[in-house]
């Protein structure tokens, strides 16, 4: 379902596949919402595994919302995602490297 090619990820919500892909819209909807310095911080806390459940929380969201999806923070707490919080948390830092990543590298 996803295309990897353009930066997208499947996150699997109640058992249904949706696309995600941290376009610039979301990447500021994400930058707000963690009140982060710079994304660069944000990544630089995922490389050193210094993440937060927030951090994936807010990175799904913003994923989510980038592939179309219409829900919230509130509405992905009250979903079953796919592989559980280790997903979760593989599935965000997917979205960020896949984001910065060159489209040559991807």
């Amino acid at each position: 379902m996803a295309n990897p090619w353009a930066g997208e990820v499947t996150v699997v919500l109640d058992g249904a596949p949706h696309r995600a892909k941290l376009t610039l819209g979301a990447l500021a909807e994400l930058e707000a919402a963690l009140e982060v310095g710079s994304l660069l911080d944000l990544v630089e806390r995922f490389e050193a595994g210094r993440f937060s459940t927030r951090d994936v929380l807010a990175l799904l969201v913003a994923g989510l919302r980038g592939g179309g999806w219409q829900g919230g923070p509130a509405d992905l707490r009250s979903v079953d995602i796919g592989g559980g919080p280790l997903e979760a948390a593989r599935v965000a830092a997917e979205l960020l490297a896949r984001a910065f990543a060159s489209p040559e590298a991807r």
